[in-house]
């Protein structure tokens, strides 16, 4: 039995949010409350902002309502940001805002590439001997965190994404004959995982059905291929649905469509259905349309996943637990179950081995002819995207929760940085 460790804990969000990342967020609270030893609940607003601020609110002082109601609440209830720890003044700086309000239990809710600042604060504390229990939990909607099975929020992406598809491509067979094309482009960086989950819109047993084409950044793209991909479409049906992950590459690496960085130095990806547009209306003729689904992948909590969503509660559950047990610099992983009924607990990955390591859609997964995906795909993609969240609605639209956000008195000295 671990030693006992006394004092409070802190909640943290990371990066781009999801339909479900509120609900990890739920889970710690619920949990944290069980447990003596943890005597104040805090969140950190906007991330690695608010705690350089020391922008702290009272999780605890919340109504019942409220942190129940981020079970269904899409966004970043606490706020969020892209910014990183990178400066050693920094992470020292965090440090000393958690000695200032006794900090003893940190909970990162984040993607790999922001787990880092959790491993690097955990190696700070060691090295002040400041006892501090670090857990990572998982975030992200592109799927491409190792470790885990799977990862809280692609499930209510790929929901979304595949219940769009199946509408679009209602829509366009009412329109086509024979000379229409809907292009759908989809997040998901230099991974396939959400493009592929397009292709669980078509039914079991018809392959023919939309989406008829989807194109991953595990596969190298050439016009030559996607038009007469197209074309071989267009003269089978109606209508041709394409999907198109945003990170598409040549076979010399180089995306297809670039915008921009952002303020990180990220490549800002995205563009590449107006590419194709331009090239299916220049070379083939066909009226084309693009469907940009941009950041509704992740916010569309309307059409969340049940399974996500309760994985996602039970994920910041599983934190706190880890963390009373003794555990740090851990990231709890989904572990699947190896009955022919899909189950799903928690387990535990070091930090340091999810950092810079990303999750590719297995090669063997994806079909010969590079534009649809087999059996293993939806065998694996399925389960995740099973059962609704019971959203509240008020006047005919969801009722989201929204925190009161009662701020900790600040100690220190404003941070100059």
């Amino acid at each position: 039995m671990a030693e006992e460790l006394v004092g409070n804990c802190l909640i943290g969000q990371s990066g781009g949010p999801t339909a479900v990342i509120n609900a990890s967020v739920a889970g710690v609270v619920a949990e944290a409350l069980n447990h003596s030893s943890i005597e104040e609940v805090y969140g950190a607003l906007n991330g690695v902002l608010g705690l350089l601020g020391e922008d702290l609110v009272d999780l605890a002082a919340e109504s019942q309502q409220a942190i129940r109601g981020l079970r269904y609440t899409p966004g970043a209830a606490l706020g969020t940001c892209r910014s990183k720890l990178k400066k050693p003044a920094e992470f020292e700086r965090v440090l000393e805002v958690f000695k200032a309000h006794n900090i003893r239990y940190y909970f990162h809710i984040g993607d790999g590439d922001s787990q880092e600042t959790a491993l690097k604060l955990g190696e700070l504390a060691k090295a002040q001997a400041y006892d501090l229990r670090i857990i990572g939990i998982p975030k992200t909607i592109e799927n491409d965190l190792p470790a885990t099975d799977h990862c809280p929020g692609y499930g209510s992406a790929i929901k979304y994404i595949g219940a769009t598809v199946k509408e679009l491509s209602l829509d366009a067979d009412a329109m086509g004959q024979g000379d229409l094309v809907t292009i759908v482009e989809v997040m998901g960086r230099n991974s396939g995982w959400l493009a592929a989950g397009a292709s669980l819109a078509k039914r079991r047993d018809h392959p023919n059905d939309p989406p008829h084409l989807v194109y991953l950044p595990e596969v190298p793209f050439t016009n030559e291929k996607f038009l007469d991909d197209v074309r071989r479409v267009l003269k089978r049906e109606k209508h041709a649905v394409v999907v198109v992950g945003e990170g598409l590459v040549d076979k010399d690496g180089n995306y297809v469509s670039v915008e921009n960085a952002d303020a990180a130095g990220h490549t800002q990806l995205g563009g590449v259905g107006e590419t194709l547009k331009d090239l299916v209306e220049s070379q083939i003729g066909a009226k084309c349309r693009v469907a940009r689904l941009g950041i509704t992948q992740r916010s569309a909590a309307h059409l969340a996943s049940k399974t996500d969503a309760d994985e996602a509660f039970l994920a910041g559950q599983a934190a706190v637990k880890a963390a009373i047990a003794g555990e740090s610099d851990k990231l709890v992983t989904l572990v699947r179950g190896d009955g022919d009924n899909y189950t799903c607990e928690t387990g535990l990955s070091a930090l340091s081995d999810v950092i810079g390591n990303p999750k590719r859609l297995p090669k063997e997964w994806i079909n010969e002819d590079g534009v649809s995906l087999n059996f293993q795909f939806f065998r694996y993609a399925t389960p995740l995207i099973q059962g609704e969240v019971a959203v509240p609605y008020d006047n005919g639209l969801p009722a989201y929760a929204k925190l009161a956000k009662e701020s900790v008195d600040k100690t220190l000295p404003a941070y100059e940085g």
